[in-house]
């Protein structure tokens, strides 16, 4: 099942990240398992609408495997001391800075985001390596004191097993590394399944894992990849033999896997749809809210579970800023997300497109007042089809449409009296991820901050709702998902907690005073 990779441009970062002839879906780790499946997934790239290659789908008994292979390599991998794992991890950290080029590139090209997106993901990748090796010293436990003489109390923590990791075409490496960087140190081993329409992102990260692994004589299964659609991760949901599933993805699908997981009494991390707005105060520096609305909004061409999507602006500075951003966006360059001049990429598909002009239409249907015109890009440079203009769109906060997410560069504004009422609007959308507010009022800040502010896992001031550091948890509430990954204390959710009571006395005392004397 061998498919000779295209784009001649690429052919030189695609050989360095072993993907030269694409004619496996299934690896754990150094063995790859593939070409039985006669289902194959095509990768196009949105960028120019080229095939980039073929990879086989992974069959049932390819995923018999890689689960035989993962619980095989954790009773090995858990034994690690966590600091010998964190070593890993560091190495793995160094093959992404020597790949980090290339890997970046395959990113731009396969997803289409803007190379310098890639870049940054690729370098959240290297981040989150460090984040972990330092953490492979700082499992921390507690110790509590026994109301019992002679005894003594403590909690440790415990590798859990295989962790399933679900992932979006949007964040095609990053988001995977979150979850199986952290998972590592802590004893576990992974078995992931990216996004089929990215499905190259994944083997290349696979394969210079792999490197790693093997140079370390270390099981293969440590880390697995699987390929395939929705059923694929059905497997995974209702499979006992993982015991966390971590998926990312639409609210939709994140309902189906928390309902086949806790069927089974497992646990699940969930990162799903976010509504993100940003609130523009009358004391805001204008030109700070510009850039952080504008990249916000547009960057990744809106395909960001933390891009914003409204703007909710005092009626006061209106106006003004309305008029700033028509401004901005008319100096926004769209076109081929490797040429770094430009500003925007494509969307990922055609099935996005036509969601992102559903949605305009559906905006204007309600009522919505057109202040940048979208629409689709046609002609030379855009023959993928999938070149859209950031639209933005005047709405009242109660349309339905407004309630929605849309993954396309589409930004909403609404006018707002009071800040009590501006967060009222922020809070009233069933998702609750990313939020924002520009103010240089200390009060104002601070009520947006406080239990009476945004709903939001995320909340800053003077700063836009996209572009999270991996030092702060990150995750958001309500039909998000409640989910957190990457920095802080998330470890926790990729462990088990067990409290020990010690007894060096010669008597059992009991608890609470209980006498049971024979």
């Amino acid at each position: 099942m061998q498919e000779v990779l295209k784009k001649p441009i690429m052919q030189d970062v695609l050989n360095k990240l072993g993907l030269e002839k694409v004619n496996f879906g299934t690896s754990t780790g150094v063995e790859f398992f593939g070409d039985t499946s006669q289902n194959l997934i095509d990768s196009f790239s949105p960028v120019d609408g080229q095939l980039i290659g073929r990879v086989s789908t992974t069959t049932k008994t390819e995923y018999e495997k890689v689960m035989t292979s993962a619980e095989a390599a954790f009773k090995t991998w858990r034994t690690m001391p966590a600091p010998q794992r964190g070593e890993i991890v560091r190495q793995y950290g160094d093959a992404l800075r020597k790949y980090k080029d290339e890997l970046g590139r395959l990113v731009s090209y396969e997803m289409g985001k803007s190379l310098q997106e890639g870049f940054g993901e690729v370098q959240e990748m290297i981040d989150i390596c460090d984040f972990a090796v330092g953490l492979s010293r700082q499992l921390y436990g507690l110790s509590m004191h026994s109301e019992r003489p002679s005894h003594r109390m403590y909690e440790q923590w415990h590798p859990m097993g295989i962790v399933g990791i679900i992932s979006a075409f949007n964040f095609p490496v990053a988001v995977w590394a979150w979850n199986s960087m952290i998972a590592m140190v802590c004893g576990n081993v992974s078995v992931w399944k990216g996004s089929e329409k990215t499905p190259l992102c994944g083997l290349a990260c696979q394969n210079i894992l792999s490197d790693v692994l093997k140079a370390n004589n270390l099981p293969e299964g440590i880390s697995s990849v699987v390929t395939g659609n929705y059923e694929v991760g059905e497997w995974m949901s209702t499979d006992k033999r993982i015991p966390l599933l971590s998926a990312t993805g639409s609210t939709r699908m994140g309902k189906i896997v928390a309902q086949k997981v806790a069927a089974r009494l497992g646990r699940y991390l969930l990162e799903l749809g976010g509504n993100n707005a940003i609130i523009v105060t009358p004391s805001a520096d204008l030109d700070v809210t510009l850039i952080g609305a504008v990249f916000g909004a547009v960057g990744t061409c809106g395909q960001r579970c933390t891009s914003t999507r409204r703007l909710i602006i005092h009626e006061s500075v209106y106006d003004t800023f309305a008029q700033k951003l028509a401004n901005a966006y008319q100096q926004l360059r769209i076109g081929d997300p490797l040429d770094q001049n430009n500003h925007v990429g494509p969307l990922i598909d055609k099935d996005a497109v036509a969601m992102y002009n559903n949605s305009i239409n559906e905006a204007q249907k309600s009522g919505g007042k057109i202040l940048v015109e979208g629409g689709v890009l046609k002609g030379e440079g855009y023959e993928s089809g999938c070149y859209v203009k950031p639209c933005v769109i005047e709405v009242d906060a109660q349309y339905d449409i407004v309630k929605h997410e849309t993954f396309a560069p589409i930004l909403y504004l609404m006018k707002y009296s009071t800040l009590e009422e501006a967060i009222h609007m922020q809070n009233d959308v069933p998702q609750g991820l990313s939020s924002a507010i520009m103010t240089t009022n200390l009060r104002d800040s601070e009520l947006f901050l406080s239990a009476q502010g945004s709903d939001c896992g995320i909340a800053n001031v003077n700063i836009g709702t996209s572009g999270a550091e991996i030092g702060g948890a990150f995750g958001g509430e309500k039909e998000t998902g409640g989910g957190r990954e990457s920095g802080s204390d998330s470890w926790k959710a990729y462990m088990r907690r067990q409290t020990n009571t010690i007894n060096y006395s010669t008597e059992v005392p009991l608890a609470q005073g209980i006498k049971f004397d024979f």
